[in-house]
């Protein structure tokens, strides 16, 4: 019994640190800065998050987040390629991070990542109720960007992406 309790704390804390990343796991220096001259068209899911993300915020004192275009080009871009790979993951973390960093002159860059929630609130909900993903959602940013995508089984996949400037 004490066996099976440990796999399955070892098996969610595992899933815990997947889903939600850091600098403290890049290795990487930013590389030379990069064009920031991006346009996304949010969607309503996608404003809905952020929103939710805000009022949280606001609800614990700390300063709403401004969306910036480019971060959620780097999550589009992250969330077609877990689409693609037909996994969620935080594969490339440090090549967004280095590009963050330098296309913005960041301070810092952390994500949330998730996948098959229906809702906006139930992903916002799935990361609050999360200690490392509410610890990026509480964090000391400034703006974030998202990106929310659909695979062909129906499956949305998202990927929120925190900078400080």
């Amino acid at each position: 019994m004490k066996k099976t309790f440990a796999k399955i704390a070892l098996i969610g804390l595992l899933s815990i640190s997947l889903f939600s990343c850091s600098k403290d796991s890049v290795s990487e220096e930013p590389k030379d800065t990069v064009s920031v001259n991006a346009n996304y068209s949010y969607r309503t899911d996608e404003d809905e998050v952020l929103n939710l993300i805000n009022n949280y915020r606001e609800g614990k004192g700390l300063v709403k987040l401004q969306k910036i275009d480019y971060v959620s080009v780097k999550s589009e871009e992250h969330t077609n390629y877990m689409i693609s790979t037909n996994s969620v993951n935080h594969n490339n973390f440090a090549e967004r991070y280095s590009s963050i960093m330098s296309a913005l002159s960041a301070k810092n860059v952390s994500e949330n990542i998730a996948y098959k929630y229906s809702t906006s609130q139930s992903v916002v909900n799935a990361w609050l109720n999360s200690e490392g993903h509410r610890a990026n959602i509480e964090g000391d940013f400034t703006h974030f960007g998202i990106s929310i995508r659909t695979n062909s089984a129906g499956e949305k996949y998202y990927t929120n992406i925190f900078v400080k400037k």
